[in-house]
């Protein structure tokens, strides 16, 4: 639900705003809005990323420790996490707004994004932050956890694994049942980060060509265009959601 609403709120702050000024040809709405539009893409998108690296982790666990997570898992856990979530994500959308880079229009001037072209330190240093902070390391996280899952999953002629399906047969059928949901969820939970990181990634790769120096190389087409892309990825989660499978429905 997290995602969905973040993805929802993308889809609402970005794309009327980006139709109105790709009508105009530029950025027509001052620069009071052009912050307010940045911080609302800086936040629901690092939100949206933030929640697939909470679902990530809460699969692993699920998958990986099902006795432990059956002891754990709650609702007032879930709301804690989801709480924590949207407090980093402020923070990191918060920054340039208090004078750590700063929000600025950006490629065909239809948009706005943190200035990742200028080369200062202010600059350089978020962009850098940003990328290890809010893309690299969580990705970095989530393979490591789905790579566990993989693994744990195949290894059903191990003593350990045997052992867990045996407590778990223990508990019943339905339990049984419940873990291969809970699986499959986690497959669906796979596709939408590998679709999210083929979204973010072009941005992610500008982003950082311009922090190596070669801002000036870039065109205004080759900034837009993965910007767009990276807002896209809202669109897809639904579609996902909605085709794959029905418990997610």
């Amino acid at each position: 639900m997290n995602l969905a609403v973040s993805d929802l709120l993308m889809s609402a702050s970005q794309a009327p705003i980006c139709f109105l000024n790709s009508f105009n040809r530029q950025w027509i709405l001052g620069g009071i809005a052009c912050n307010i539009y940045a911080f609302c893409g800086a936040l629901f998108g690092i939100t949206s990323m933030m929640t697939l690296l909470a679902i990530a982790v809460d699969r692993y666990v699920v998958i990986t420790k099902p006795l432990k997570s059956m002891q754990r898992t709650s609702k007032k856990r879930t709301v804690q996490v989801i709480v924590l979530v949207w407090i980093y994500s402020l923070m990191w959308s918060m920054a340039p707004l208090l004078g750590w880079s700063s929000y600025v229009p950006e490629g065909l001037m239809i948009s706005c994004t943190w200035d990742y072209v200028t080369s200062t330190a202010a600059n350089k240093s978020y962009t850098m932050m940003l990328c290890c902070c809010v893309f690299f390391i969580p990705l970095i996280v989530i393979f490591y956890c789905y790579l566990l899952m993989f693994l744990a999953i195949r290894s059903t002629s191990s003593i350990i694994f045997l052992r867990k399906v045996q407590k778990l047969a223990s508990c019943g059928r339905q339990t049984l049942i419940s873990m291969k949901n809970e699986w499959k969820m986690a497959k669906i939970a796979f596709v939408i980060i590998v679709v999210y990181v083929l979204s973010w990634s072009p941005y992610a790769c500008v982003t950082l060509i311009a922090w190596a120096g070669h801002g000036k190389s870039l065109t205004p087409y080759s900034k837009t265009v993965p910007a767009v892309i990276a807002k896209a990825s809202a669109i897809y989660n639904p579609i996902i959601y909605g085709i794959i499978h029905p418990k997610y429905r």
